[in-house]
């Protein structure tokens, strides 16, 4: 079993940052990789970020790249998604999970292939 806990999210304006944290616990051991998704009211779950459990690769959804980056932060112990110019189409409950199984890579964005996840965090960003 894999915790994890998500921390950071809150109100921001539009042009806004803000950083979320997930922190990861428990039989991380053959984790392959963490991804960051979100959901807003209404809409299916959307896959935002990944990050290799090794932190050497990084995949971006494209309505994010260039403003979103995701790393590992080892001061912490936490993998986090900086945000930056903030949108109100990135209003949504932000989660993580963990990948634990090898798949193709055409399935990394797929929400189902992570199998632990967290409980998420919200964001707002006001226009």
């Amino acid at each position: 079993q894999v915790q994890l806990v998500e921390s950071g999210g809150g109100l921001v304006q539009t042009g806004g940052s803000l950083r979320l944290s997930c922190a990861a616990s428990g039989r991380t051991f053959s984790t392959k990789a963490l991804g960051w998704f979100r959901q807003a009211p209404g809409k299916q779950r959307e896959f935002v970020a990944r990050i290799t459990w090794s932190g050497g690769n990084t995949y971006y959804a494209d309505s994010v790249k260039g403003r979103f980056t995701i790393f590992r932060n080892n001061a912490k112990n936490t993998i986090d998604l900086q945000m930056t110019s903030l949108k109100p189409e990135d209003t949504a409950v932000y989660y993580c999970a963990t990948q634990e199984r090898l798949v193709p890579s055409t399935l990394v964005t797929d929400p189902t292939v992570y199998d632990y996840w967290g409980q998420g965090t919200q964001v707002n960003v006001s226009s």
